[in-house]
């Protein structure tokens, strides 16, 4: 590689540092009770929210319709998720040094499957959260259930949920497409090369 794509693989490593600045996504909840809505962050070692008690007010409407209470301390993805991250951070720094081009490849596909497994592993929290819902609940609708959407708006009775990407997760296209940028340009320059090896034996 040359130096400028090993110094793109490496901002493509430091880029994942943004997952501990910024939430990874966020859930956006409007109803009657809270007409200005309510905004919760979820990051990659914690839960949190535009303000103070938006988790608490999240379980308030949640414990209306039945839904178990929603608590950091639930989920064991957010003890290890910042391991995982840094273990990427360090190595797509080690991986810009050693200058194999596979390995930026390898690195890359890692992450996008990393990626995608934390979109399940999310997805399967929503399951969770809006299909296990006690039989006691104040309002009870027979055969409801109440997943919010992975992505993009849903309406859940009177509540109105819309569930985005945040910037943290901006860090991570930004280190696969650095990453993939870095994969091709070393593809060309190793054909240049080698181009340049093959003329003197031609001649």
């Amino acid at each position: 590689m040359k130096a400028y794509q090993k110094v793109l693989m490496i901002v493509a490593a430091l880029s994942l540092g943004q997952l501990f600045m910024f939430p990874m996504w966020k859930i956006y909840l409007k109803a009657p009770q809270y007409p200005e809505g309510l905004e919760l962050h979820i990051w990659v070692n914690k839960l949190g929210g535009s303000s103070d008690h938006v988790l608490q007010n999240f379980n308030i409407l949640n414990h209306y319709i039945g839904m178990e209470p929603i608590h950091a301390e639930s989920f064991a993805e957010l003890k290890y998720m910042p391991y995982i991250v840094i273990f990427f951070m360090i190595t797509g720094v080690l991986v810009a040094l050693i200058d194999k081009r596979n390995l930026v490849l390898g690195w890359s596909g890692l992450l996008m499957l990393s990626g995608a497994a934390g979109i399940l592993d999310f997805y399967l929290w929503l399951v969770k959260f809006g299909t296990n819902l006690d039989p006691m609940a104040p309002i009870k609708v027979p055969g409801m259930t109440y997943i919010p959407p992975l992505l993009g708006n849903k309406t859940l009775l009177n509540f109105d949920a819309l569930s985005l990407p945040a910037l943290g997760s901006l860090g991570i296209l930004i280190g696969i497409t650095l990453s993939l940028l870095v994969y091709f340009l070393s593809r060309n320059t190793a054909k240049q090369k080698q181009a340049s090896k093959t003329k003197p034996a031609l001649a």
